[in-house]
C-alpha cells in the first residue's frame, strides 16, 4: 500500500476519533502491539475525562509492574498518535457509542481497518434520538454517571473485583455497584464545595477495612481530577493495614497509605474529606466530631448500630401501641439519632443530607450522612433550639456527638 493510502486510512481513523471526542461519543481507545523502546510497556488505554471544566484525554500507560496516567488535550493527543501509529503501536482499537473500529499495521506497513457497529448501540430500526435535540445533554449526563469508575482500573483487579480481562467477578457485583455510587456522590460533593479547583487534597478514611473505597477515592482524584492527593486509610486490624500497604506498593501508587488505629483515638489535622463508612454506634459520633474539629469541607458517614439513644427514649403514651414492636422502636431510635447528628452538623457550619445509600457488604444498613461545609457563617440559634426541644420531648439526657462538640475545640 502506498504512503498516500497509508496516510488517508490513518487520517480517516483520527478524524473519526476527533469527531467522537467532540460529540461525547468516544468511550475508549486502546493502543497495543507495542514495538517501541520501553521494554516494560504493554499497552495504553485512553479515555475522555473532564478536569476542572476542561475536556481531556486520559492516557493510562500499563507497564508490567506499575501504571502511569497522563492527561492530554485532543490536539496534543492527535499529534502523538501520528507519531506512534505504525511505528511504536501496531494496533489501535477505538470504541464509540455506535462503532468499534480496529486499525492495524503489518510488519510491511500495510494498513487494515475493520469497522463494525457497537453491539451495545441502538439497533437498526429502533427508536433513535436526535443528537442535536434537547435530549442530548441528558444522555451525556447519564453516560458520564455510569463511568465514574472504569472496569479496567488496575486496583480493581488487584482487589479481586475484576478478572484478568477486566470483567466484574459475579460475587463482587454488589461491591462494584457500591464503589460506583460512592464515587458518584463524592464527585458531586467535590464540585459543589469547590475542592475540584484545589491543587492538593487530604482524605482520611476511618475503618477502611479491605480499602475498596479508599483505593477508589485515590484513583478517582488522581486519575480523573488530576489533583495531588494524600489518602490515609485508618484500620484497627493490623493484618488489613499491612495487606493494603502491600497492595499500594505493588501498584506503585504514591499518595496513599494505611495506618493502624481507630477514629476515637486517631489524631488528624488538615483533612479536606473525612470518610467513615459502617461506623458502629458512637464511632459515627467520634468520626463526625473529628471531621468538624479538623475543618473538613466534606464529611461522609454511614452509621449503624444505634445503641446510645434507644434506652433513653421516652415516647409519648399515644405512640406506645406502635412502639411496642421492637423493630419500630429500633427504627425510631435510628431516625432520632441520625436526625440529631444532622442538626448538630447544621449548627456547626455544614449543609447536611441524610439519604439512602447502596447497602454495605455484610449489613442491611444503607444510610448516608453527607455534610458539606458552608462558605459563609449562619446563625445557629434556631437549630440549637430544635435540638434541645427534640431531646426534651424524647427524654434524651445525652447524645455523644453533642457532648464531644461541647468538650473539644473545633474550627
Amino acid at each position: 500500500m502506498t504512503d498516500s493510502n497509508f496516510n488517508a486510512d490513518t487520517e480517516g481513523f483520527l478524524r473519526d476519533l476527533q469527531q467522537a471526542f467532540r460529540v461525547g461519543a468516544l468511550l475508549r481507545l486502546v493502543l497495543s502491539k507495542y514495538k517501541g523502546a520501553e521494554v516494560d510497556l504493554n499497552r495504553i488505554t485512553i479515555r475522555p475525562v473532564q478536569i476542572k471544566e476542561q475536556k481531556l484525554l486520559s492516557f493510562l500507560y500499563e507497564y508490567r509492574t506499575n501504571h502511569v496516567t497522563k492527561n492530554l488535550t485532543i490536539e496534543d493527543a492527535i499529534a502523538q498518535f501520528q507519531l506512534w501509529f505504525g511505528r511504536d503501536f501496531h494496533n489501535a482499537h477505538m470504541i464509540t457509542d455506535e462503532w468499534e473500529t480496529q486499525l492495524s499495521f503489518s510488519k510491511k506497513g500495510k494498513v487494515l481497518i475493520n469497522k463494525n457497529r457497537n453491539k451495545n448501540s441502538t439497533p437498526t430500526g429502533a427508536a433513535s434520538v436526535d443528537k442535536t435535540s434537547s435530549a442530548q445533554p441528558e444522555l451525556a449526563h447519564n453516560r458520564s454517571k455510569l463511568r465514574y469508575v472504569e472496569q479496567d482500573r488496575p486496583y480493581l483487579h488487584e482487589l479481586g473485583i475484576t478478572d484478568a480481562n477486566g470483567q466484574i467477578i459475579p460475587a463482587m457485583s454488589r461491591k462494584w455497584k457500591q464503589i460506583n455510587k460512592f464515587i458518584e456522590v463524592l464527585s458531586t460533593a467535590i464540585q459543589q464545595t469547590g475542592l475540584d479547583k484545589c491543587s492538593e487534597l487530604h482524605i482520611a478514611d476511618f475503618g477502611s477495612g479491605k480499602a475498596y473505597l479508599t483505593f477508589a477515592v485515590h484513583d478517582y482524584l488522581t486519575a480523573n481530577l488530576g489533583v495531588k492527593t494524600q489518602v490515609t486509610g485508618v484500620e484497627l486490624r493490623q493484618g488489613l493495614v499491612d495487606l493494603c500497604n502491600q497492595t499500594a506498593q505493588k501498584l506503585s501508587l504514591t499518595g496513599i497509605k494505611f495506618e493502624q488505629g481507630d477514629v476515637q483515638h486517631f489524631s488528624a489535622q488538615g483533612i479536606n474529606i473525612m470518610i467513615a463508612l459502617h461506623a458502629c454506634d458512637t464511632a459515627t459520633d467520634y468520626a463526625l466530631n473529628m471531621g468538624i474539629r479538623t475543618g473538613a469541607e466534606i464529611i461522609m458517614c454511614s452509621p449503624c448500630c444505634h445503641k446510645q439513644i434507644r434506652p433513653q427514649l421516652k415516647s409519648p403514651a399515644l405512640l406506645a401501641p406502635v412502639l411496642q414492636h421492637g423493630i419500630h422502636l429500633g427504627q425510631e431510635a435510628e431516625m432520632i439519632t441520625d436526625g440529631l447528628r444532622a442538626l448538630l452538623l447544621e449548627a456547626h457550619g455544614y449543609d447536611t443530607k441524610v439519604f439512602e445509600f447502596i447497602s454495605l457488604e455484610h449489613t442491611s444498613k444503607n444510610k448516608m450522612i453527607l455534610a458539606q461545609k458552608r462558605k459563609t457563617a449562619r446563625d445557629n440559634t434556631e437549630v440549637l433550639q430544635q435540638i434541645a426541644a427534640i431531646k426534651a420531648f424524647y427524654g434524651i439526657q445525652e447524645q455523644c456527638l453533642e457532648t464531644l462538640l461541647q468538650s473539644e475545640p473545633h474550627k
